[in-house]
């Protein structure tokens, strides 16, 4: 059995304190609070989301079965599923967003040294979407379908330590291509997308911003995609590389291959 610190305990070590505080004080997180501090309710949901709970009895749950160490791991009292849910539902959600950024600013600095999946010296993003689906009864504002509510979480992330880099939330029936101008472009950086960014008979002018800024897009063709070849360059087919072209969208030629 262990008798030293729990896991979550150590990783608790690595947390920014002095900076949470601070922005705690910004905004007044703690005013009037007595017993569920925003410390308290900042480590709750990070053991909630470490452990894989599924429901805020699920959680209360939990800890109540582990109480010996909670103090150690830095959660004092007033963790009962009334003061979670009231706090998630009355806390200011900005104290939160805050520290998510100073964490992020800290695990770039972390990774910035951390070898790529690719030999690549530049920077490279994977950009997709994720539905998340909704009740219907407590989110009637997120429509979705008939029976479903939902929102859609567009996520920029830097492959480099997998660190989200942009996210940006909308309706669920948003279309992906949509978020393309929205998207922070990089000089230099690779951008990883899916079929469902590329339109080049309506939407090519939303790719051709990432290439007018210096940056690049990788992506895979859908079987209708009219492109035309203008230049061919030699590959190495052992690699795995099939072609290497330069084109313009349009109906192919009878020479191009």
């Amino acid at each position: 059995m262990n008798q030293g610190r729990t896991v979550f305990s150590q990783l608790m070590d690595y947390f920014p304190e002095r900076a949470f505080q601070g922005i705690v004080e910004k905004y007044e997180g703690d005013k009037g609070v007595q017993t569920f501090s925003c410390r308290s309710h900042f480590n709750v949901m990070a053991f909630a989301q470490l452990t894989g709970r599924e429901s805020l009895r699920d959680i209360e749950v939990c800890l109540s079965a582990n109480q010996h160490p909670l103090y150690h791991m830095g959660i004092r009292q007033g963790f009962l599923r009334s003061n979670l849910a009231h706090a998630n539902e009355k806390r200011d959600w900005r104290i939160f967003r805050d520290v998510a950024i100073v964490l992020l600013e800290k695990a770039c600095e972390l990774h910035a040294g951390t070898p790529a999946a690719v030999a690549l010296a530049d920077v490279v993003y994977a950009f997709d979407s994720s539905t998340i689906d909704l009740c219907q009864s407590l989110f009637p504002w997120a429509e979705f379908r008939a029976a479903k509510a939902g929102i859609k979480m567009h996520t920029c992330v830097n492959v480099r330590g997998s660190i989200p880099s942009f996210v940006i939330i909308t309706p669920a029936k948003s279309h992906d291509v949509n978020m393309l101008d929205a998207l922070p472009v990089e000089p230099g950086a690779y951008y990883l997308v899916d079929r469902g960014y590329l339109d080049f008979a309506r939407d090519f002018a939303r790719l051709f911003r990432l290439v007018s800024r210096e940056a690049f897009f990788v992506t895979r063709a859908k079987k209708n995609t009219l492109f035309r070849r203008r230049a061919s360059r030699p590959v190495e087919k052992a690699t795995g590389l099939r072609s290497d072209q330069t084109g313009l969208p349009g109906a192919p030629t009878r020479d191009a291959s």
